[in-house]
């Protein structure tokens, strides 16, 4: 199945008239839109979403190389935004406006994107420079193409991973009936790393109950998990059981779910898919709109058995690993009050808070989140006591 791509084409503008000259423009710097404001917006929000989507699996794809995989792509040029050389020289004055309404001048300072979130750290200060991404229900790797973007230009080693079902994964949702065969792609991946390596897993929305699994599984390669508006649950329940007691305003996910009977509707659902028309203001309330008409055209089912499948988790090892968690207070999907009695439940290291983020934190708001994922990496060891 795949991620779903949609081409649009252009249509050169033919000029009319008889002698009017045509008005000159400065050519745009490499990397920047040459299209100009007097097209329609159709066509605007065309070629945004073309863009997206390029940009999206073109990260998908380079992390895939750097970890031995046999995609071939050209090296991902970060193509929605231009990338500047970095400046040997200390910086001064004023940052320059976005390249995306005018070249820039000679006189103005080469600015690197990660320079206005955070500085580069250092692989030999961290407990780990590996940090890995797992979607939530019905994403898929292309959701985090901000967050690779960023986290890779601070110097950190990403891979964002497809869960089966998901993203580029060729899995069928319908056939997938267990936790472990969904999280499996997740599972593998830690499984080669070696013996001195760890990560940071980063888990959003039922990736939380994913990542929960792996750190049962492997909790001596795990140093560090993130828990972002997530599902973090205690041994014994299960994702549908944390759904079942939040409050639903305005029935609005209830609402948005539709199920799919694939084996007849004499038989339990097989997967869970979400209204099209409704997952802008469920997930995506104060994200920008080139990224709700992404996830429209990317998003596909969410498998129904790993949701109802409740987790078996110890102390010994789940409870071994350190854990941080991510509130997002615009949160449609998983209201603030649920995402504070997760904490309360079974309380973190230490609880963040994104103010002003809807349910999708790296639409939303992307360079605080990988703001708050630079800190927690940065935190030292726990002595041991």
């Amino acid at each position: 199945m795949g991620l779903i791509m949609s081409c649009f084409s252009e249509q050169a503008s033919e000029a009319t008239g008889g002698n009017a000259k045509r008005r000159r423009h400065p050519p745009p710097p490499p990397g920047a839109s040459r299209r100009r404001g007097s097209v329609r917006l159709r066509d605007d929000e065309a070629a945004a979403i073309q863009e997206l989507a390029q940009a999206a699996a073109a990260a998908i794809i380079q992390q895939q190389q750097q970890n031995g995989g046999s995609a071939t792509a050209p090296p991902f040029d970060r193509s929605t935004s231009l990338r500047y050389q970095k400046k040997q020289s200390g910086t001064g004055g004023d940052l320059p406006r976005s390249m995306s309404t005018r070249p820039r001048l000679a006189g103005e300072p080469l600015v690197q994107p990660q320079q206005l979130v955070t500085q580069d750290v250092k692989a030999d200060e961290l407990e780990t420079d590996i940090i890995v991404l797992v979607h939530g229900g019905g994403f898929g790797a292309w959701c985090w193409y901000k967050s690779i973007s960023l986290l890779e230009d601070s110097g950190f080693k990403v891979t964002a991973i497809d869960l089966a079902g998901s993203g580029v994964n060729s899995s069928d949702t319908n056939t997938i009936t267990s936790l472990s065969e969904y999280v499996k792609p997740l599972t593998t991946f830690l499984e080669s790393l070696t013996e001195d390596q760890k990560v940071i897993l980063v888990g959003h929305d039922f990736g939380g109950t994913c990542i929960s699994h792996a750190m049962e599984m492997f909790p001596k390669k795990v140093a560090k998990a993130v828990f972002v508006s997530a599902a973090m649950l205690t041994s014994g329940r299960s994702t549908l059981d944390m759904f079942s007691e939040q409050a639903d305003a305005n029935g609005l996910l209830h609402s948005a779910q539709k199920f799919v009977y694939s084996n007849g509707k004499d038989q339990p659902p097989t997967a869970i898919s979400l209204d099209k028309a409704l997952i802008k203001e469920l997930l995506f309330n104060q994200s920008p709109s080139k990224d709700v008409s992404l996830a429209s055209v990317s998003m596909r089912p969410i498998p129904f058995a790993p949701v109802l499948e409740k987790l078996s988790l110890t102390e010994e090892n789940y409870g071994s690993v350190r854990r941080f968690y991510i509130e997002t207070t615009e949160d449609n999907t998983i209201p603030l009050s649920s995402q504070q009695k997760m904490c309360e439940s079974s309380p973190p290291e230490k609880v963040f808070r994104l103010k002003s983020s809807d349910h999708s934190p790296f639409f939303s708001k992307p360079q605080a989140l990988q703001k708050l994922l630079v800190e927690i990496a940065k935190m030292p060891p726990l002595a041991n006591p």
